[in-house]
């Protein structure tokens, strides 16, 4: 099988860091991001013969055409990881419905429309790997987070059942939620408060959720599964 990877959202923080080691390892890679400029700077820093491409992950059509450049230009997708993401924190009743939309739509819509993709090209070459970043949230809520909680906490029960359908095509659907890490997403919080409840006492960097990620991608005999990179918070929370 060709080691053709996709990676939405691969031009910062956990996705950058997800495409800097699959580079390493000899994937062939397609760095999607909103901002094709961006995306194109990512891929440029990897070396080697990996592209850009500009897709807004809420829009069937241009993930479609997305998938469709890829196959034409690095070949048919065999591995998936969706870590575009975005968070916009508030209390329920102080947040509005276009928030509400917005996080759904990138967080949640946004996976299930690129594996919807990713799974029709899949089938056809009789396998294929899919990991979807999500986040301790998603599991386990927090105050301030119900809309983020649940467009996560959706995407565990979105894989599974995905996990479920398409295994006898051998097919594997796994997800990798983060705790605190450091990136864009967790600049502005309170990080000496906050680490003082993770048991590994620090925040976690991107490229310790990379390798957890590229773990499952290359896994064999594991789907359906949650793997959890939190320093121990889900211990205490």
């Amino acid at each position: 099988m060709d080691k053709v990877c996709a990676v939405f959202g691969g031009s910062r923080g956990i996705g950058r860091a997800v495409a800097q080691l699959m580079a390493r390892k000899g994937y062939r890679l397609a760095i999607v991001a909103r901002d094709l400029d961006v995306a194109k700077a990512a891929a440029a820093g990897l070396g080697g013969d990996h592209l850009a491409f500009s897709c807004d992950v809420a829009k069937e059509h241009e993930v479609q055409s997305t998938f469709e450049e890829i196959e034409k230009n690095l070949g048919r997708v065999n591995f998936l990881v969706n870590a575009a993401g975005i968070n916009r924190d508030n209390l329920l009743v102080r947040t509005n419905t276009e928030d509400m939309i917005c996080q759904l739509h990138t967080n949640l819509l946004g996976s299930m429309l690129t594996c919807k993709a990713a799974v029709r090209t899949m089938i056809q070459q009789h396998g294929g790997s899919i990991v979807n970043v999500g986040s301790i949230t998603g599991l386990k809520g927090n105050s301030g987070q119900t809309v983020y909680s649940a467009s996560k906490g959706g995407l565990v029960g979105f894989s599974r059942a995905l996990a479920k359908e398409v295994a006898r095509k051998k097919i594997r659907v796994n997800v990798v939620a983060p705790g605190f890490i450091h990136t864009d997403m967790t600049k502005n919080l309170k990080e000496e408060h906050l680490k003082r409840n993770i048991p590994l006492g620090r925040f976690g960097e991107p490229t310790e959720v990379a390798h957890a990620v590229v773990f499952l991608l290359e896994s064999p005999y594991i789907t359906g599964h949650v793997l959890v990179v939190d320093g121990g918070l889900q211990l205490v929370i």
